[in-house]
């Protein structure tokens, strides 16, 4: 018997249409001229009935969206946040919609199996890098000749009085501000990238083309998905730099994003923690 691989998905196809003719049908006499059929078909072809069988069941299987759970670290890890920033950042621009939990331990994952597989492909990709060019950032003592904007309260007279003082930049304080910028850039440079590829495939929105339609009916199914299975509460508001504002530290975390690599590759193996079940408290982005 010759390769599957060698023989045209369409008469792989036409052999398991008969065959799907021939098992749904009540009529006796019908079902075995459209068994013969795709026999002689096969036969001709020297194709097993049960490799045309699998290949159009395969064929006609609708993809459906799914929720997944993908870990970020472990709880108290300090910067969990804007390692959330950075996949919700992916995920916006991959039609993946996305929870929170409180503790920004991991994030809950809606959408098309491929499109989140994209999401953790890059999300494992640009990690690396982000906490590659943050540590290059602190070790190079950059950070240090800038100052960070605070509040202080002082009492005066037996009333607080608020004023703001500058203060050197501690290095946590870059660190987030930097990857902050980071993820940012990234979101936008793939919200880019994704309003290219959407045009080049719908060129005038005037136009219902069936990709048009295509993209129109995945959303709406996604939309239905996640109303149904998300049971968050409240909205996810991204990282709060609660240690201060560095535009110095941003600047430089945003240089790093333009010039990130966005390929899909890995470039570590990204560990998986055991999967848990939903924590419903968190935020939904």
């Amino acid at each position: 018997m010759t390769s599957p691989n060698a023989v045209p998905d369409r008469m792989l196809t036409r052999i398991g249409g008969l065959l799907r003719k021939a098992e749904s049908t009540d009529n006796e006499h019908e079902a075995e001229a459209f068994l013969a059929a795709a026999q002689r078909l096969a036969t001709k072809s020297a194709i097993d009935l049960a490799v045309a069988r699998a290949h159009t069941a395969g064929r006609e299987r609708k993809a459906t969206p799914v929720q997944r759970i993908i870990p970020i670290g472990a709880p108290g890890k300090r910067g969990l946040r804007t390692y959330v920033q950075l996949f919700v950042a992916i995920a916006s621009a991959n039609d993946v919609r996305c929870d929170v939990a409180r503790t920004s331990t991991q994030i809950y994952a809606y959408g098309f199996g491929s499109d989140i597989d994209t999401c953790e492909a890059l999300y494992a990709s640009l990690l690396v890098q982000m906490v590659r060019a943050s540590d290059q950032y602190i070790k190079s003592g950059a950070y240090r000749s800038a100052t960070v904007v605070k509040v202080v309260v002082e009492k005066r007279k037996g009333r607080p009085v608020r004023r703001t003082v500058q203060t050197p930049v501690a290095g946590v304080t870059a660190r987030l501000n930097f990857q902050m910028a980071f993820a940012a850039r990234i979101g936008r440079r793939l919200a880019e990238v994704k309003a290219q590829v959407e045009a080049e495939a719908v060129p005038s929105a005037a136009v219902a083309t069936g990709t048009a339609l295509a993209l129109r009916d995945k959303e709406l199914e996604l939309v239905d998905f996640y109303s149904r299975t998300s049971q968050a509460r409240g909205t996810w508001r991204g990282p709060q730099a609660s240690t201060g504002h560095s535009a110095a530290a941003r600047a430089a975390g945003d240089r790093a994003g333009r010039a990130a690599r966005l390929g899909a590759e890995p470039e570590l193996p990204a560990a998986r923690g055991q999967l848990t079940s939903p924590d419903a408290g968190g935020g939904q982005m």
